[in-house]
């Protein structure tokens, strides 16, 4: 991007469409031969823009990964082919629509079942489904045991169904300690042959999530989910050993104005800084509004010229102050890097959640749309 274009822009987002190929490179490479890759890009792909980083990943992947229905249906409007999994819970109201676009729900209720067999029907095309299982996580999925076996028995009877996958989804394959992870992974492969003694074979079934990806754990199955270390996210600091992923989003702004605050003189609203001395303070037109977090206030850096500077005051809905007595060369047009590298220095997702109080990929699917997306 050229100086004079970025300058017309008050923030955005550059993402790095060489990372996220990288990292789907990297994982496909830890991975056993012949196993899918699924790429998750639910909540607008973790703020990096779900269209878009389909249009990159396409090569890499079978399947598309969303959270819900409204997900999906604007991935096909916006001209996404490939397979469509949902896998959160869809109101029975919204199975033709799906079943119309090619859109696979996640099924695990015998009155989801029915409500797609009757839309199915109707509409004279058969119905994909993956079925979820709970495993352990407690959140959505029927019971890894003969109940469960039962349940997907009545399942898949009714009619136009196709019974194309099986999946769950680990809670905490990013730790150390695998126990629960192994639990889990023996959990599905005994109610896998629990089905398949019953004659229900799906042809695709999926475990990993990233962090199994990156511990391979459950990597031996049909296909493996890649959600946030597609973005260059370790799932946990403990996993930065494994893949070498590169992050795929930085956060830009450029300085507004440059003033003079005479000691004293407070900052922001609340008066929460006073300055204590003379300070020399610029303002970057970035706030809350755009989803930058206002606990970043008072203690939250950001890079101008290569060098940290400290958020003064309270985070704005559209603006925020820094101090740049030591940075004599800021100057209204400045470059501003809110996340990512200037130089030598570097701002990490990491240091941005743990100083914000947030979860990182929280930090993420918060920068909303005011927020443009620039992909290079």
């Amino acid at each position: 991007m050229q100086q004079e274009e970025r300058e017309k822009r008050r923030v955005y987002a550059k993402i790095s469409k060489a990372a996220l190929c990288h990292n789907m490179e990297a994982m496909q490479a830890s991975l056993p031969a012949g196993i899918k890759m699924a790429g998750v890009v639910k909540a607008d792909g973790y703020g990096h823009g779900a269209a878009s980083v389909c249009e990159v990943i396409a090569p890499y992947v079978a399947f598309y990964c969303v959270a819900a229905a409204e997900e999906a249906l604007e991935l096909r409007e916006k001209g996404i082919e490939k397979p469509i999994l949902i896998l959160g819970p869809v109101p029975g109201d919204n199975y033709a629509s799906l079943i119309r676009a090619g859109i696979r729900p996640s099924i695990f209720t015998e009155e989801q079942a029915a409500s797609l067999s009757t839309a199915a029907v109707a509409l004279g095309i058969r119905a994909p489904f993956h079925l979820a299982v709970d495993t352990g996580m407690n959140r959505i999925g029927l019971r890894a045991d003969e109940t469960g076996v039962a349940l997907a028995e009545k399942i898949t009877a009714y009619p136009m169904l196709d019974f194309e996958g099986m999946f769950t989804h680990f809670y905490r394959a990013d730790e150390w300690d695998l126990e629960t992870t192994e639990r889990q992974t023996a959990r599905f492969r005994n109610f896998k042959t629990a089905l398949a003694e019953k004659g229900l074979k799906p042809r695709i079934c999926h475990v990993a999530n990233s962090a199994g990806i990156l511990n391979l754990h459950g990597t031996d199955f049909d296909m493996v989910r890649a959600g946030i270390a597609l973005y260059g996210i370790y799932p946990a600091e403990e996993m930065a050993h494994t893949v070498r992923l590169k992050p795929a989003l930085s956060l830009h702004s450029t300085v507004t104005y440059v003033k003079e605050v005479p000691a004293g003189e407070a900052i922001s609203y609340g008066g929460t800084y006073v300055a204590a001395s003379a300070k020399r303070v610029a303002t970057v037109p970035v706030g809350y509004g755009d989803g930058y977090p206002r606990s970043l206030s008072n203690k939250g850096e950001v890079l101008i010229h290569g060098k940290r500077c400290r958020i003064l005051g309270r985070v704005c809905m559209d603006q925020f102050m820094v101090d740049v007595s030591e940075v004599r060369e800021a100057a209204p047009g400045s470059p501003v890097t809110l996340l990512g590298a200037d130089g030598n220095e570097r701002i990490t997702l990491e240091e941005l959640a743990e100083k914000s109080g947030r979860f990182p990929y929280e930090f993420m699917c918060c920068l909303n749309r005011r927020v443009p997306r620039i992909y290079c």
